[in-house]
């Protein structure tokens, strides 16, 4: 790995840990081990550096959102996957968290791809549940809008609720409850079985 990557990869991992404030030059520069004056070679400096983690953060949640979600099954078995897929529930959404820093959020430039990626989530989940009600899977009467959007609010209100309690169930119960709204009414294969994985 290139001390341009290791020092974003550093930079990923400390915005997820600590946040924008807590991300300090020296923390990156010892998480990363690279030599002091490395950073601004590469980069112009903290906030550019943070840029470049966050971009690649959201790209790499967009990539993995779009190899469940484009994958094969009806619209309901591309949704449920992708609510159920592995993730570290206690560290929280990496993307998600972000919000949450007022850092980040009074930055134009860090929150853009922050708000690009949930845009991109909720437009293609949308998509998906538009899929659905075509094809009679969903009710005639939803919105592929306001559905995808609660998908995404749940998740993310998931994963506080799991973090506050200190444990996987409380965003456990919330996919499953979620799932037993969505679930087509002939078809209760997979509206009652439990996450399988416990941790974005």
């Amino acid at each position: 790995m290139s001390t341009s990557d290791r020092l974003i990869e550093s930079t990923r991992e400390l915005l997820w840990e600590r946040g924008y404030v807590g991300t300090s030059p020296k923390a990156i520069l010892e998480r990363s081990g690279a030599g002091q004056g490395s950073m601004y070679h590469h980069f112009k400096g903290k906030q550019d550096l943070a840029l470049a983690a966050i971009r690649r953060t959201a790209e790499e949640m967009r990539a993995t959102a779009a190899g469940v979600l484009d994958g094969p099954g009806t619209p309901y078995e591309r949704i449920a996957r992708y609510l159920r897929r592995e993730r570290e529930v206690l560290r929280g959404c990496p993307v998600g968290r972000l919000t949450m820093d007022p850092d980040v959020i009074a930055d134009d430039e860090l929150r853009a791809p922050v708000d690009e990626t949930l845009d991109w989530l909720r437009e293609r989940l949308a998509g998906i549940v538009e899929e659905g009600r075509e094809q009679g899977e969903f009710a005639a009467g939803l919105d592929g809008e306001s559905v995808a959007a609660t998908i995404v609010a749940t998740l993310q209100g998931g994963y506080v609720l799991a973090r506050a309690s200190g444990s996987p169930g409380a965003f456990d119960a919330s996919v499953r409850g979620l799932l037993s709204l969505l679930a087509p009414r002939d078809d209760t294969r997979t509206s009652s079985r439990p996450p399988t994985g416990t941790s974005t």
